[in-house]
This record gives structure tokens, C-alpha cells and sequence, in this order.
């Protein structure tokens, strides 16, 4: 189908819709809301769609005006200046309309868990680890997102075992959906006397958060155990059994949580990841039955993958998906500079996805 075939296509629907809309403008069925709301996500396509036409439109009107002879030389020369600013702008307008054709990510509007891990590296690698978590919760207070820790194991020396968070806000996790992989540090360690870059890393997953209606969860297929917590600190750390560890039979999955002193508030916290977890591998298994090229996504999405390296001695960032490399990790590391890497991550998706659309 064509472009033209397409934007047809879409104004036709809206204006269906909006006869609809016009006959029944109260509430009703389920069905009806669904439409409505099919109507109001129509609406700034349509309205893209409408501006981008007028704009070819005008453009033709200017390219006669100042092809004509006969038409007044000061209105020539302005026809012209004005058909160049406006051909200039209108590869912009068809490239906005055609990204808000693309199919969408139905859980980019939503919220998203945090997991980060320590990798291989030890001490340095849980220390990296709680500060990638940081740069996060950095990221997030920058962008007015609420972050809420769900649990945190730390080490003696202030690094972290595992450390998860929600967070909240407007398009969460469309900008932190990228994040998910291995993420490699290289730098000397405080606790390294000979002066060696040692290379050690953690590991990032960024799930979309899901509700109870997304994924149906049977106390039968759960085995929940309680433990004393364990870590470095805390007043409530190895004095209840707090902590607790649950288990998804059917798929193996295994989610803990121990920040809290309530057991209950451990078990909520912990079916909420598991939650997240088991609506994460629905997608992933939607996504490779719909998508057999997965070179069409920014990296494979898969967890095992590398695809950061921050090296300290340079001062330096690589992404190695898109061949990435900022001289900024000072930057980068309080989250100062995080929205120059996603936007750069989010235009190559971007533009892979236009690539296979067109």
C-alpha cells in the first residue's frame, strides 16, 4: 500500500468514527469506548496528516506563482523564497506523519520495572552496579518520574548484589525500554593497589509493568518462602523472616524481595516483578512470532548481550549497537547526559522501523 493509499485510508476511518462519535456522544458499551478511543489516538495523525497535504498543496501553488511570467516580480521573488523554506520543511512533515503511522508498542506508555544486577567483577562490579541504579534514580527525579525501590541488596563495601525499582511517570518505558543488556565498565578499582584498568560488568533489564488483567497468575502455580533478610545494613536486616522468595512453578521464574519489614509488603513487592517478568516473556514470545528479522530492533533486547561500555580512564561512553561514543561519562553518570544517549537510540528504532514501513 502505497503512502497516499495509507493516509486515505486513516482520514476515512477518522471520519467514520467521528459519525459515530456525533450520533452516540455519550458513553456506552465497551465497544463504543474502545472506538472512542480509536478516535481520540486518530485525531493528531489526522491532524499531521491534514498539515502535511496543505503543505504539498501550497508548495505547488508557490512552484506555478514563480514559474509564471506574467506574475509581478516582487511577488516571484517572494513565491520563491517561500517555496524554498517550505520544500525544506517538508521532508520533516512527511517523516512525522509516517512515524505516526507505525504500529505501536502498546506498553511504551507505561510504567516500568527496574532490575539491575551484578555481573562478573566482584567487588567493583557490585559498586558499579549501585551506581548504574543511581544514575537511574537520577534519571528519573530529572524527569519528574516517581521512583520507588522495591528491593535492594547491598554489599559491605556499598555496592549491590541486586537492586529493583518502579518507576512512574509519563512514557516511561518507551524512553528506558533500550537500557536492557550487559553493561561493561572498565576502570582502575579503589581496592586495586598496582594501578590495572580492571573490566567488569552488570547487568540492566527494564520490564514494561503489568496488571493483574494482563497476566493471570493461580495461587496453585506459586511456592512462596520466607527468610531472614541478608545484606550489609538495616535495622530489619536478620532479626525476622521478612524476606520472601517466590517461585513460578510452570516457567521457573524466581523474583525475592526483602527492602521491607512486612512480609505482606515483601509478597506485594515481589508479585509485582513477577508479574512484570511473565508479561515481559509474553512479548518477547509475540514479538519473535511477529518478527522472525529481529535485526529490525535496536539490538536483540536479549539480557546476555553487551551493549554499553563505560570506561572511566578516557571519561568515555560507547553504545555498541549504534556506534555510540560520548566523551561525557561524567555527564552520562549523573544522569545529566542519559536523554543525548536514549534520543540517539530511540531515532536509529526510529528510522530501522520507518525503513521496513516504507
Amino acid at each position: 500500500m502505497s503512502l497516499e493509499e495509507n493516509l486515505k485510508r486513516v482520514v476515512s476511518r477518522y471520519a467514520e468514527l467521528r459519525a459515530v462519535v456525533a450520533e452516540h456522544p455519550e458513553p456506552g458499551s465497551s465497544a463504543y469506548t474502545q472506538l472512542l478511543k480509536e478516535f481520540s489516538e486518530l485525531g493528531p495523525i489526522v491532524e499531521g496528516i491534514e498539515t502535511f497535504q496543505a503543505a504539498k498543496r501550497e508548495l505547488s501553488d508557490l512552484e506555478g506563482l514563480r514559474n509564471d511570467p506574467d506574475s509581478d516580480p516582487e511577488m516571484r521573488e517572494l513565491a520563491e523564497s517561500e517555496y524554498y523554506a517550505l520544500r525544506d520543511r517538508l521532508p520533516d512533515l512527511e517523516r512525522q506523519v509516517l512515524l505516526s503511522l507505525l504500529p505501536r508498542d502498546e506498553a511504551d506508555a507505561r510504567n516500568a520495572i527496574l532490575e539491575v544486577r551484578a555481573g562478573t567483577g566482584g567487588d567493583e562490579a557490585a559498586l558499579f552496579a549501585a551506581e548504574l541504579f543511581r544514575l537511574y534514580q537520577r534519571y528519573a527525579e530529572a524527569h519528574r518520574w516517581r521512583f520507588d525501590v522495591l528491593n535492594y541488596m547491598d554489599t559491605e563495601i556499598g555496592g549491590i548484589k541486586e537492586a529493583s525499582a518502579t518507576i512512574s511517570g509519563a512514557d516511561v518505558f518507551s524512553r528506558l525500554k533500550f537500557e536492557s543488556g550487559v553493561h561493561r565498565v572498565q576502570r582502575i578499582p579503589v581496592t586495586e593497589s598496582g594501578g590495572r584498568i580492571h573490566t567488569s560488568a552488570a547487568t540492566v533489564a527494564v520490564l514494561p509493568e503489568a496488571e493483574e488483567v494482563d497476566i493471570a497468575i493461580e495461587n496453585k502455580d506459586l511456592r512462596i518462602d520466607t527468610y531472614r533478610a541478608q545484606g550489609a545494613g538495616g535495622q530489619h536486616v536478620n532479626t525476622t523472616d521478612s524476606a520472601v522468595r517466590i517461585t513460578h512453578l510452570p516457567s521457573g521464574v524466581v523474583v525475592q524481595c526483602q527492602d521491607e519489614k512486612s512480609q505482606h509488603k515483601n509478597k506485594a513487592k515481589a508479585m509485582k516483578v513477577l508479574r512484570a517478568r511473565l508479561y515481559d516473556h509474553l512479548r518477547q514470545e509475540q514479538a519473535d512470532s511477529l518478527a522472525a528479522d529481529r535485526k529490525q530492533q535496536v539490538g536483540s533486547g536479549d539480557r546476555s548481550e553487551r551493549i554499553r561500555t563505560y570506561n572511566f580512564p578516557q571519561g568515555r561512553m560507547t553504545d555498541h549497537r549504534i556506534n555510540l561514543t560520548l566523551y561525557k561519562l561524567d555527564k552520562i553518570m549523573t544522569g545529566e547526559a542519559m536523554d543525548e544517549v536514549i534520543d540517539a537510540l530511540v531515532a536509529e528504532d526510529q528510522a530501522k522501523r520507518l525503513a521496513s514501513f516504507q
